[in-house]
């Protein structure tokens, strides 16, 4: 999902925490509330999204669930507050550019790694590993955009492959058909060395995936 969708959708629960706060009422006893049935579903709309995109551990989620948990304006106003914190931050950027850090690191790390076993000789398993970080990074992608990665076979949530991924994407229009075209040839790449098949592939072949991986995954980022 890009970041103007996200921001969107904030927006969006920002303007129903403002319907919550619209209802405010007294109470026979003096005090403030707000409909309840208009602030539960504030809170769990709210909450679906945070982890979501957060996680049920990050504080953004630990935060909303707590002050959120009453019927009091004051919760409303304190819903509304840690969103409009969210905002700015995904609006800014952060979100995604903390999150393709990591990832980057990671996978640049695998990369190197996968450089050094061809650079030694060991162009099977580099075949291998590269093979794992494509896999790993079409997963990721997925996420970002907000495609399923899991889907339903003889009645349970299975990992999609690898090429279904890959096909999901360019549906999408995360990238273009050449690259649906070269990510394809580079899993077959990797499924020949994964199946013991060494004689389908040469070592300049596994150069040219590594190498060509590099570009991609700067290229398509997440």
């Amino acid at each position: 999902m890009r970041i103007d969708q996200l921001v969107r959708r904030v927006d969006e629960l920002l303007i129903q925490g403002k319907q919550v706060l619209s209802t405010k009422d007294h109470s026979d006893n003096g005090g403030n509330y707000v409909d309840s049935g208009t602030m539960k579903g504030f809170r769990s709309a709210s909450l679906s999204f945070i982890d979501r995109i957060y996680g049920q551990k990050h504080p953004h989620y630990n935060e909303f669930d707590k002050n959120t948990d009453g019927e009091y304006p004051s919760n409303a106003e304190g819903g509304i507050a840690i969103l409009e914190a969210i905002r700015s931050e995904i609006n800014g950027g952060w979100l995604v550019s903390i999150k393709g850090l990591v990832a980057a690191e990671l996978f640049s790390d695998f990369l190197e790694m996968a450089e050094y076993l061809l650079n030694s000789g060991y162009k099977d398993p580099a075949a291998v590993m590269a093979g794992s970080v494509l896999e790993e990074h079409l997963r990721q992608l997925c996420k970002k955009e907000s495609i399923d990665t899991e889907e339903t076979k003889e009645d349970r949530q299975v990992s999609k492959k690898a090429d279904r991924l890959n096909a999901d994407l360019v549906k999408a229009a995360v990238y273009s058909k050449l690259d649906h075209k070269q990510i394809t040839a580079w899993l077959d790449l990797r499924n020949n060395a994964a199946h013991g098949k060494y004689d389908q592939y040469t070592t300049e072949q596994v150069h040219r995936f590594i190498s060509g991986l590099t570009e991609f995954m700067a290229r398509i980022s997440l």
